[in-house]
């Protein structure tokens, strides 16, 4: 008996296919593969080809693509998912064709140019784990390419994948193109390759969510708010750079590597720890870490009732700052601590608000609103509820889901103004009510005011340099607007409505002349969130004023279809710019889009 010596060989395998082919196919068969076919041959195989990969076969939506080198592979594959979102940037969501990809490093058997083997079996489970436009890679494939300066991963962790006997860990690439998913600055700043964010020059720092170890999962918004307060606080300190409560929270729920937080958010501390609360007993447990070198500076934990929570979160604070800045007087301690509410029940139910605002949904906004409201009744001078109300009506009329009632707008009024005199020095209070007063009321002044305030009291709330870039856009000073923004943008890197500040951005150079510059902006916004028609706008207006009618035309279009009752004769009761030239600049520019009157 003879014995045929089968050829294998280690290589790295990638597998993909399209998300939702089999919709796409049902609502047009020919327009689908057309798109499939145009996009393969004027992106995908020449991008494959680049990276000296090798197309094994294609098998209607799907491909198994061989390369040598796992670094080529992966930087293959997010060339790809990164050129198929500009790809789709002015194609209409219905319509786009996404991949998803899966990577694994195994032996596989060559058989008449095809390929066999578990190696292949895996990269084809992991692609099935992959969400729409992203990267699944394997624990062997991670371990070829970790440390490598442009590949950056997030841990999913042991994953039971169909018909692989046990469970393997899998990593997401961080692609750099969606909103909801942690993202290097380096996206939003549209280079080619993540870099690590340089040092500010004074001590710098994250606060990262801390674990809740009530045992309770309803309790979690009483952890997050604890952290929440922690970052306010800290973030008071001038002397101090602190990493914005947003971008911090992105690694909620992850396993994280200390060092790589400290790269990605381009700081030199990150604080951790976990919240304990059992009926009227809070533990907090703090330890403050060196990201450079993993080293611990101090761990500690702090005990008291519920009603020494804001004493429990001032003796975090201080321990931080002792560690990281001494020369820091005691005097801007003392200065600097504040006692919101004597009510926990007050406390209590605005960290429930907090906890549904954040999700920024249409329902949980509303849910937000009815917690504030509670707070409020338990306690009236408690500025805190007050001022996220009001932030709260403004955001449901930011993302589309309603103008105000001429109701709201009174109790906007009032409450805006109270909550600003309530407690004079909290910058959220003031930046939630200076931005309420500017959108929903149309009082820029004193709106502008209260922001400006809010910079002052807090110079590290990057929500605060986000809402006065927006501001300064409104009172004709769209250059100061974009140092705003970009001051924003550094503040929190990480940030999952960064998409709110790249708009701006987008804005702002729109008014300043800066058209091209002000496309990118508008871009990198329609990657971060793909389904927000403000973005949709930015970028019809900058095409409009290049010339690229065509673009301005589909842009608009695109924005049609996702708010339908868009006219240009609102625009004044959405936007109250001051300039009269910057009025009739944008009702151009929406004419040229093809915005009805």
């Amino acid at each position: 008996m003879t014995t045929e010596r089968v050829e294998r060989r280690l290589a790295a395998i990638l597998a993909a296919d399209v998300a939702g082919y089999s919709r796409l196919m049902g609502a047009d068969e020919e327009g689908t593969l057309a798109r499939l076919k145009a996009v393969r041959k004027a992106l995908v195989d020449p991008i494959i080809a680049s990276h000296r990969g090798r197309i094994v076969k294609t098998t209607g939506d799907g491909m198994l693509v061989e390369f040598a080198s796992a670094v080529d592979a992966v930087r293959g594959a997010l060339e790809v998912q990164r050129s198929m979102v500009d790809q789709n940037v002015s194609v209409p969501q219905d319509q786009c064709i996404e991949f998803r990809i899966g990577i694994h490093v195994g032996d596989i058997i060559i058989d008449d140019n095809d390929i066999f083997g578990d190696g292949v079996n895996v990269a084809a489970r992991l692609e099935g784990i992959a969400e729409a436009g992203g990267v699944c890679i394997s624990d062997d494939t991670y371990r070829q390419v970790r440390g490598k300066a442009e590949i950056a991963c997030d841990d999913l962790g042991l994953q039971t994948l169909k018909n692989i006997k046990e469970p393997m860990r899998a990593w997401r690439l961080q692609v750099g193109i969606d909103g909801q998913k942690a993202r290097s600055i380096h996206s939003v700043l549209e280079t080619s390759q993540p870099q690590t964010l340089a040092l500010p020059d004074k001590p710098s720092i994250a606060v990262l969510p801390f674990q809740n170890m009530s045992g309770d999962p309803e309790q979690e918004y009483f952890a997050d708010g604890v952290v929440e307060d922690i970052i306010t606080a800290l973030s008071r300190f001038k002397s101090l750079f602190v990493i914005a409560r947003n971008s911090s929270f992105t690694y909620k729920g992850k396993a994280v590597d200390i060092k790589q937080v400290g790269r990605e958010l381009g700081v030199q501390y990150v604080l951790e720890g976990s919240v304990r609360k059992s009926g009227n007993r809070v533990r907090i447990t703090g330890q403050l870490i060196d990201a450079e070198n993993g080293a611990h500076i101090w761990a500690d934990k702090f005990d008291g009732n519920l009603e020494d929570v804001f004493d429990l979160q001032d003796s975090i604070t201080s321990s931080t700052v002792g560690a990281i800045a001494p020369k820091l007087q005691a005097s801007e301690f003392e200065r600097l601590k504040r006692k919101p509410t004597e009510n926990s029940s007050a406390y209590d139910m605005y960290l429930r608000g907090l906890a549904q605002m954040y999700q920024f949904k249409r329902e949980s906004l509303e849910k937000a609103i009815e917690f504030f409201d509670e707070a409020i009744a338990l306690d009236p001078e408690f500025a805190s509820p007050c001022a996220a109300k009001i932030f709260t009506i403004a955001a449901r009329q930011t993302f589309g889901w309603g103008l105000a009632t001429p109701e709201e707008k009174t109790r906007v009024n009032t409450l805006g103004r109270r909550a600003a005199e309530l407690d004079k020095d909290d910058a959220i209070a003031l930046t939630y009510a200076g931005y309420a007063l500017v959108l929903v009321c149309h009082d820029v002044d004193d709106g502008a005011e209260l922001i400006e305030r809010a910079v002052v009291a807090n110079p590290n709330l990057a929500i605060a340099w986000t809402y006065r870039g927006y501001t300064n856009v409104v009172l004709g000073r769209p250059n100061e607007a974009i140092e705003d923004f970009k001051k924003a943008l550094r503040l929190s890197p990480l940030d999952p409505l960064d998409f709110a500040t790249q708009n701006g951005l987008a804005q702002a150079c729109f008014f300043a002349g800066e058209y091209s510059e002000g496309l990118k902006w508008a871009r990198s916004a329609i990657r971060a969130n793909s389904n927000w028609p403000i973005s949709r706008l930015s970028a019809m207006i900058c095409y409009a004023k290049l010339g690229q009618l065509d673009e301005a035309r589909n842009a608009g279009r695109i924005a049609m279809e996702m708010d339908p009752a868009r006219r240009i004769s609102a625009l004044r009761r959405l936007f109250p710019l001051r300039r009269e030239q910057d009025y009739a600049k944008l009702v151009e520019a929406y004419r040229l889009g093809g915005i009805p009157e």
